[in-house]
């Protein structure tokens, strides 16, 4: 019973380290320190991070399924290069999960019932405020602070929806079109006055069950950053 107890722990403890490896080599990715194409081995992650070459190899190849990262059986893993064409369906694919939530809201479902829970607008609030810190950051041309902010206030916002295998998908596509843009974005040495910030305009329609607006700022948001990526995607 007790040899049970402690290869459960063994478990948990590998399974852990898999995920914070992974969250670590993803930020890699979105911080630009590791490039598009850029090629490395198990060893070589295991090395980096001093751990055992296990979870390593499984963070990786959960990044792969996620997109990120190309498995090349002879020569270990690289960054996956991503065209402007790849963001276009990201973004159509991004929308179709956003649609689903605002008919959802249309319908009456979900956050539409319960407006006036206190803990609805906790919530909201809260939401609002990782909208705004995207927001500095997107003024200020901060990419970093913008993206971590960003993946969190849709990640929340997603969440008020109540289906959390719907907010779920849709955080892994928007963790997926941030390493597509930022692939791209980083080429510019000044980002202040590119980067969209409409965060707060979003939530705020969406409390008021506007859907109409919603997604009007929505289209705006897509058509800014494709135009943007399609730019960035021929100058390079």
């Amino acid at each position: 019973m007790h040899g049970s107890r402690g290869s459960g722990s063994g478990a948990v403890t590998r399974s852990t380290l898999r995920q914070q490896i992974a969250d670590a080599l993803r930020d890699e990715v979105l911080g630009g320190r590791l490039q598009p194409g850029q090629e490395f081995t198990v060893k070589e992650i295991a090395e980096q991070y001093g751990v055992s070459a296990t979870p390593v190899r499984e963070a990786l190849v959960d990044l792969s399924a996620q997109g990120l990262l190309e498995a090349d059986h002879h020569r270990g893993f690289r960054v996956h290069e991503y065209s402007a064409a790849d963001f276009r369906g990201m973004v159509e694919a991004r929308g179709l999960v956003i649609e689903g939530m605002f008919l959802a809201l249309d319908a009456g479902r979900h956050t539409s019932q319960n407006l006036a829970d206190p803990r609805i607008t906790a919530a909201v609030a809260g939401v609002r405020r990782r909208g705004e810190e995207a927001q500095r950051a997107a003024a200020a041309g901060d990419l970093t602070v913008l993206i971590g902010y960003d993946l969190r206030f849709w990640r929340e916002l997603s969440a008020l929806f109540g289906n959390p295998y719907l907010a779920d998908f849709l955080n892994r596509l928007r963790v997926q079109t941030w390493v597509c843009l930022v692939q791209h974005l980083r080429r510019l040495t000044d980002l202040r006055g590119h980067l969209w910030s409409g965060h707060t305009e979003l939530v705020d329609a969406l409390y008021q069950r506007d859907t109409t607006t919603a997604r009007a700022i929505l289209d705006e948001y897509n058509t800014h950053s494709v135009a943007l990526i399609e730019r960035l995607a021929a100058a390079g």
